[in-house]
């Protein structure tokens, strides 16, 4: 189900999701290379209660990258030394070896760091640029179309690994001085923090970003480019004032061991999966898998979406049926309701909520059974029963329509400078939207509640115990470890916020895309929910999407101007996604002992790297493609972009104030608000 409430997330998973990784080949590789016990947790899932320090904590085996160490006998000790002596836990160099005191940590992450290992080489930089131009350019490419194909960072992951095993074989050991600085293309063998490195240099800013949706509804749907370089400058200061606010939150989200980020503990798996175990043996290697998997999936890709079409989409009502409207309303999966519908093209199956083997059994199918729910069973009630006098609209779309069922022309209801005409409005009539698409704005409301209740509920005294301790900051073993490196100073992501806060305010002045004033009001949500936010993420591993307040905010604020309303929510809510993905990466450094320096050098570079490829690929197809983001232009229909346009004139040109207000026939939608806060609560 497509969930406009949810499109941010849905759409662009690399820009509010870390790496994502097969969860089940993760727990095989815990059992397997560490022994772990069936009651240890599994990195990256959520559980319902989290491992804590414990006197009676199962130890822990040593998990150095040295072969030849004995395991030694691990206790969890506390940050007080006193009360370490107390219990006997006094850490004792000769008997005890430190280490994290969350169990799930100790089972993912090394202890032991080798300072002296080389990070940011010139391999990083030709492979960093590389995963990144491809990553860009496939991501950006196919988000335009119906099918949207998404390549994370587990991708680069895999196939980075052998890349720099080839380069640290074939590239010249020769050294080079440049102004007195000793450096050479092949510096030794491929190292895991080279690898680390060029993972997160690609998956920085890979995903289409979500102010190209702004550049996209502009030029397409208001018809008023934007222009590629005031287009360039929105996207960098959208996506770079994000680091601003993961770099000051680093103490309270980053150094204290307390902040686990679960996802994190997926990738650092995997990572030292590649570089510490040398034995496959003579069985099929994981890498080896991989390659035979990829081919295959490459050459198959080909069949549904040119050979053969129709195996994208096996619709059994459709064929059993083919001229009964409603079997075409219901199995339909492009406009209708998918039931019974198959497919044999992955790119179908993965183009919404991403592949689904990265979801935990228990997981997928609360989802299935949702959709079910809300598309299989709540939808064609609503429909059918011509709830809100939706019967005469398609059962499934994002469109808005006039009540008699034709397509809503925004054009005739704007001034020049589009904004809303009240007196046309009220002469045009009022905006309608389909009963699926409505209901899905409802169980958006109540699923931010619910989540919000529930992680309230269920990780509440979790959450209250680590923020205290994420105030002390009793370091661990792993920030200890990192005292080795220098620190990123504050003042250089003082400097990015002064430069893009600065850049922001120009950019909606000069091209009247916001008054200054909501430019400051829209920073304030990210500086106040960074952290609360980022503390439930880093325990709980769910992110609550924020995007409809800032809708509410800016919808009341400014009525009737939706480039403003989409501007204050990328500022507003996106700044803050992007800031969690960020400290999210460093974390995963802090785990892997990279330098600090090294890793704001690569973020940046992605960054910037990224927005400059993905706005070119926008602008290229924008430009070529005939009637692109329309159903003419499939298969470059713009789901994505077509959602965001349609809640830019909901909630920007029409407003919430008239969208759910007392006279419209959605206003029971808020009631949902209700309802998602106290399911969580038992009965």
């Amino acid at each position: 189900m497509h969930d406009p409430i949810d499109n941010d997330i849905e759409e662009h998973p690399l820009r509010y999701k870390e790496n994502e990784i097969d969860e089940t080949e993760i727990s095989g590789i815990l059992s397997t290379h560490f022994n772990t016990a069936s009651e240890t947790p599994t990195p990256g899932v959520r559980s319902k209660k989290l491992s804590f320090p414990d006197s009676d904590a199962t130890p822990a085996p040593d998990y150095g990258i040295s072969p030849d160490k004995e395991s030694m006998e691990l206790t969890p000790l506390s940050g007080d030394d006193s009360m370490n002596e107390k219990h006997g836990l006094k850490q004792q160099t000769d008997d005890v070896e430190e280490d994290s005191p969350y169990e799930v940590v100790r089972h993912s992450v090394s202890n032991k760091d080798d300072p002296s290992m080389y990070s940011l080489t010139f391999r990083v930089w030709l492979l960093g640029i590389i995963f990144t131009g491809v990553l860009s350019f496939v991501n950006q490419f196919f988000f335009y179309r119906q099918n949207q194909l998404s390549l994370g960072g587990s991708v680069v992951q895999l196939l980075a690994f052998p890349a720099g095993y080839v380069l640290s074989r074939v590239l010249p050991t020769r050294k080079f001085t440049t102004f007195g600085w000793v450096w050479t293309l092949n510096p030794g063998p491929f190292n895991i923090k080279e690898h680390v490195l060029i993972s997160i240099f690609a998956t920085a800013s890979s995903g289409s970003p979500y102010a190209i949706d702004v550049v996209t509804i502009k030029k397409i749907w208001y018809k008023s480019d934007l222009g590629f370089v005031a287009s360039l400058l929105f996207i960098l200061t959208s996506q770079i004032m994000g680091y601003s606010f993961a770099g000051l939150a680093r103490k309270f989200l980053v150094y204290p061991a307390a902040m686990i980020w679960p996802a994190s503990l997926i990738s650092v798996t995997l990572f030292r999966t590649f570089h510490e175990i040398q034995d496959f043996g003579g069985k099929m290697s994981r890498t080896k898998m991989f390659w035979i998997c990829f081919i295959g999936s490459f050459l198959w890709y080909f069949v549904p979406n040119f050979l053969i079409p129709a195996l994208s989409y096996i619709a059994l009502l459709c064929y059993m049926a083919p001229n009964n409207v409603i079997a075409n309303q219901l199995g339909d999966s492009y406009n209708g309701l998918g039931i019974l519908n198959f497919t044999l093209d992955w790119s179908t199956i993965s183009s919404n909520m991403g592949s689904p083997i990265a979801y935990p059994w228990a997981m997928a199918c609360n989802l299935f059974a949702g959709f079910v729910v809300v598309m299989w069973i709540i939808t064609p009630i609503g429909y059918y029963s011509n709830t809100w006098g939706t019967g005469n609209m398609p059962i499934y779309t994002a469109h808005l329509y006039r009540t008699n069922g034709s397509a809503y022309d925004i054009h005739e209801i704007m001034t020049p400078d589009q904004h809303l005409d009240e007196a046309k409005y009220a002469e045009y009539g009022p905006v309608r939207m389909s009963f699926q698409f409505a209901i899905s704005y409802g169980i958006g409301f109540a699923a931010i509640m619910t989540l919000l209740v529930y992680i309230g509920l269920h990780y509440g005294p979790e959450i209250y115990q680590q923020l205290r301790q994420s105030r002390s900051i009793n370091e661990d073993v792993h920030l200890k470890l990192m005292r080795n490196y220098e620190e990123v100073p504050h003042w250089w992501y003082i400097v990015l916020f002064v430069i893009t806060f600065a850049t922001s305010i120009a950019i909606c002045e000069i091209y009247h895309m916001m008054p200054w004033y909501w430019v400051v009001v829209a920073t304030i949500v990210p500086l106040v929910f960074t952290i609360p936010i980022g503390i439930i993420q880093a325990v709980s591993n769910q992110q609550p999407g924020l995007n409809v307040i800032t809708e509410f905010i800016i919808g009341y604020g400014m009525p009737g101007n939706p480039i403003a309303n989409v501007t204050f929510k990328v500022y507003g809510y996106i700044t803050m996604t992007q800031a969690l993905n960020l400290v999210s990466d460093l974390k995963l450094g802090h785990y892997m002992k990279i330098p600090p320096r090294n890793m704001f050098v690569v973020q940046l570079a992605g960054t910037i790297l990224a927005s400059f490829i993905e706005l070119g690929v926008a602008y290229w197809l924008m430009n070529t493609v005939a009637n692109i983001c329309t159903p003419e232009g499939y298969p470059f229909t713009c789901i994505s972009a077509n959602t965001f346009y349609s809640a830019s004139v909901l909630w920007g040109l029409i407003g919430p104030g008239k969208l759910f207000g007392t006279s419209s026939p959605y206003h029971p939608v808020l009631y949902l608000f209700f309802v998602g806060a106290v399911l969580p609560v038992p009965v």
